[in-house]
């Protein structure tokens, strides 16, 4: 309400409502009213759709670029999963001895190539650095159709091996980089869950070598697979300079100058490299220890792809055909849960209470598998899928406390070089999980079982 000014006549004041404030108090009761008789409808009208929220999802341009350069390359990848160890086999006339040796030094390579790329992030254009290792990557796919024995198998696959753990650990950088806080995580699930559902489609190409079975099948598929990957390049081109390791600037603590006023390279030079140090992850018991531990959840997945299927076909009178079944359910669980399930990890208390369940539930999965054998098939085939479901949802839920772990605890400095250790260490438990799932789970029955999940 307001007052209108009024000559000095004696007379009182009129008083005139202010039409401002009657039309906000309008606006808020109309508001209030339209909450409070909002219908579901109205509520389902308001939130943006399934697509938009896709879309929305993707809207970072670095995580679209990311995400589309995934999605070609990953495809290729699951062309080539599909066929390798029968391509081995089959047409390359390698012993399963052969094929567990060759696959095995492959992970011993990216092992070490894990901590070289992300070194080599911090040092170099890690975009470039992506660009490079990803057609060495693809042109290496290529190469396997030269491979004609035991030893030039051993080589390619190593080369192949190498280049592509140094290129993930690159990635991580890049995605260290270029996001923070919740975003980053969220960008690293989004990744997961295209690389999915790309090797999914990816193995339903490669299946149809397969179904042709002969030499030249085969090597076409492993060719197609391999320009997939050299396709993904063209959107990795795009990237910004910022996903690059800021340049290094000499601070004042790093300029040594003589008495006459010139700089002393070489102990600016040393005092560039005590800086580094100071920011190293070797010199971080916190980061260590975390490696250490991704190392152990690394290995479910050599508990998924070696330990359950032998499981199946040598321990259960389940069917084989539940290999599959088991595949397609991770796969699924992991494209609906894994972006969902991320969410609020970025923050280290989560991140551990995720991580801490991740653990219970990979144990619990452990044992159900075990609790497979001896029943009659349709018994045995249900547990096994209960077994799947948790330990998929372990597998999702230990991606994303890992995730959250590895970027927050990171010094921002070395980013790429932190990132390399974590990747280092999954990769090492992923390398010695067939040895010692077969050595514990398929020797030793249930207590064997017992051991990993404990």
């Amino acid at each position: 309400m307001s007052a209108t000014p009024t000559p000095d006549t004696g007379t009182l004041p009129v008083i005139e409502p202010d039409l401002d404030d009657a039309s906000a108090a309008s606006d808020e009761a109309a508001a209030q009213a339209a909450a409070t008789y909002a219908t579901p409808e109205a509520d389902a009208a308001a939130r943006p759709g399934l697509f938009r929220r896709i879309v929305g999802s993707v809207a970072d341009p670095v995580l679209r670029i990311l995400v589309i350069a995934t999605l070609i390359s990953r495809v290729g990848r699951g062309i080539f999963l599909t066929v390798t160890v029968l391509y081995f086999t089959l047409i390359v006339g390698l012993a399963p001895h052969e094929v567990a040796i060759v696959l095995g030094a492959a992970s011993a390579a990216g092992v070490l190539s894990s901590l070289a790329g992300g070194w080599l992030a911090d040092r170099t254009s890690a975009k470039r650095l992506l660009i490079v290792l990803s057609i060495v990557d693809g042109i290496g796919l290529v190469c396997y159709v030269f491979a004609h024995d035991f030893v030039t198998a051993l080589v390619i696959a190593v080369l192949v091996g190498a280049v592509e753990q140094a290129a993930n650990s690159t990635r991580m950088a890049i995605i260290a980089r270029a996001f923070d806080g919740e975003s980053r995580v969220h960008a690293r699930a989004v990744l997961r869950t295209v690389t999915n559902v790309a090797i999914a489609v990816g193995s339903g190409i490669g299946a149809v070598a397969l179904l042709a079975g002969t030499a030249d099948a085969y090597r076409w598929i492993i060719v197609g697979a391999g320009v997939m990957y050299l396709a993904g390049v063209t959107q990795l081109v795009r990237l910004p300079a910022y996903v690059d390791a800021p340049k290094r600037v000499a601070t004042d603590a790093a300029v040594i100058t003589t008495a006459t006023g010139s700089t002393d390279v070489a102990a600016s030079a040393r005092a560039e490299r005590l800086a580094r140090r100071a920011h190293s992850p070797w010199r971080d018991p916190r980061y260590l220890a975390l490696s250490a531990l991704s190392a152990v959840f690394g290995m479910q997945f050599g508990v998924g792809e070696v330990g359950v299927p032998l499981w199946i076909a040598n321990d259960t009178a389940a069917p084989e055909v539940l290999v599959a079944v088991v595949l397609i359910l991770n796969t699924v669980i992991v494209v609906l849960f894994q972006v969902p399930l991320s969410r609020g990890t970025h923050d280290l208390r989560r991140a551990g209470r995720v991580s801490a369940l991740a653990a219970w539930l990979m144990a619990a999965a452990c044992l159900v598998y075990a609790a497979a054998a001896g029943l009659p098939a349709g018994f045995a085939a249900a547990v096994v899928v209960a077994a799947a479901a948790a330990h998929a949802f372990a597998e999702v839920l230990s991606q994303a406390g890992g995730w959250g772990l590895s970027f927050e605890l990171a010094d921002p400095v070395q980013a790429g070089t932190y990132q390399g250790v974590f990747s280092m260490g999954y990769s090492l438990g992923a390398m010695v999980a067939p040895l010692f799932v077969t050595s514990t789970a398929l020797t030793f029955g249930f207590g064997g079982w017992a051991s990993p999940s404990a």
